[in-house]
């Protein structure tokens, strides 16, 4: 698994407004109405279904575009679930703050103290890198990539088995805290943190801390389950002139580095808990929103970037790919205004047209609100 984003950032940045901004007509239906248009863009564009949401406040409003599911083709549903795939790392960096402010841990501990075995292959030494330098990708860990065939239900991947084929891909090419790189091993192994400190699953101390804490009933961490249930988005991959169900993946594949399921509430509500201040502690809160440059897009803070929009507010953005489901949040430095969008349909290809359609539409929203 490989997520390229910063080129589908640098579009999303670089387009023009075409709506009007920070006036008093600007209001909830008018960044729903730019949301919607991006939506229908991106159906003409081959998704097969797109679902979204903007607030400001107490005032929210949903829009949606095609199909959940290509089979019956039921409209698609905007409180339907789906894979949210690397917004799973706000998640799994807000539970080590949230340890941090426990007192269980520092983000400035080295990785061996925690995993002493863990990365100590081909030149990599867990006891340079620290538990920040993960969460900020500044690790200069080598990614594990997979390709279709790793997210097939096959074979159970545990988290050592994904960390050791990364280490084996390379020898080091900086020092630790030089460089940015992302990197999904790196919170795999934050992953592997949370449970050395706990002795619990990370889905267990996510749960505690975190989902119950705000009422995220329809999100999970799954670890051995690849399925979805209730409401859901069916999940399609396009292969050459074929399109696959990516519905039903391997989730060990991704783990707390991306197998999350969510909805757009419930995204919603934890991205204006996280970025508004009220999940962490002040302390922690800073360390959330420390950031460093990548030198090829916004600046990555704790699983979260800083996206610099062009009307001149700061949002607060990540986004999350798995094979079949494609979904971003952007949220106000208060909280306070969010866009957050998903479709059901990525082959792990970044700068579509559609994601740059959709994308752009995102940040009209945003903008609008």
């Amino acid at each position: 698994m490989k997520l390229k984003r910063l080129s589908v950032i640098a579009a999303v940045c670089s387009i023009s407004l075409t709506i009007g901004l920070g006036t008093a007509e600007a209001t909830v239906p008018d960044a729903a109405a730019a949301l919607k248009a991006g939506a229908d863009q991106g159906i003409s564009d081959g998704y097969p279904g797109i679902i979204g949401m903007v607030r400001d406040g107490a005032q929210s409003q949903y829009i949606q575009a095609g199909v959940g599911d290509r089979g019956t083709g039921v409209p698609a549903d905007p409180k339907a679930k789906f894979r949210i795939g690397s917004n799973t790392k706000a998640f799994t960096a807000a539970t080590v703050l949230l340890l941090e402010a426990d007192g269980l841990l520092s983000i400035d501990d080295t990785v061996a103290k925690w995993l002493p075995d863990a990365v100590n292959a081909n030149g990599h030494d867990g006891s340079k890198i620290t538990i920040r330098q993960l969460l900020n990708h500044t690790s200069n860990l080598p990614n594990y990539t997979m390709n279709i065939d790793g997210f097939t239900t096959g074979r159970v991947w545990t988290p050592q088995q994904l960390v050791d084929g990364a280490l084996r891909k390379r020898q080091p090419n900086a020092q630790p805290g030089e460089k940015w790189e992302y990197t999904n091993t790196n919170y795999v192994l934050a992953g592997m943190i949370i449970r050395a400190v706990t002795g619990n699953e990370p889905a267990a101390e996510m749960k505690t801390r975190i989902l119950d804490r705000l009422g995220l009933a329809d999100t999970t961490l799954p670890t051995t389950d690849n399925n979805i249930y209730g409401n859901f988005l069916r999940g399609y991959y396009l292969a050459g002139p074929f399109i696959l169900d990516m519905t039903v993946t391997n989730v060990s594949a991704t783990q707390t580095a991306g197998a999350m399921i969510s909805t757009l509430d419930d995204l919603a509500t934890f991205q204006r808990a996280l970025v508004g201040g009220t999940l962490l502690p002040p302390a922690q809160q800073t360390e959330l929103k420390t950031t460093v440059p990548t030198g090829a897009g916004p600046d990555y803070g704790l699983g979260l970037m800083r996206l610099d929009t062009p009307c001149g507010r700061t949002a607060w953005y990540h986004n999350g790919v798995v094979p079949g489901y494609f979904s971003f949040h952007l949220t106000s430095e208060d909280g306070a205004k969010q866009v957050v969008e998903a479709n059901n349909e990525s082959h792990l290809i970044s700068g579509t047209p559609g994601q740059n359609h959709t994308g752009a539409a995102a940040v009209n929203a945003f903008c609008a609100l």
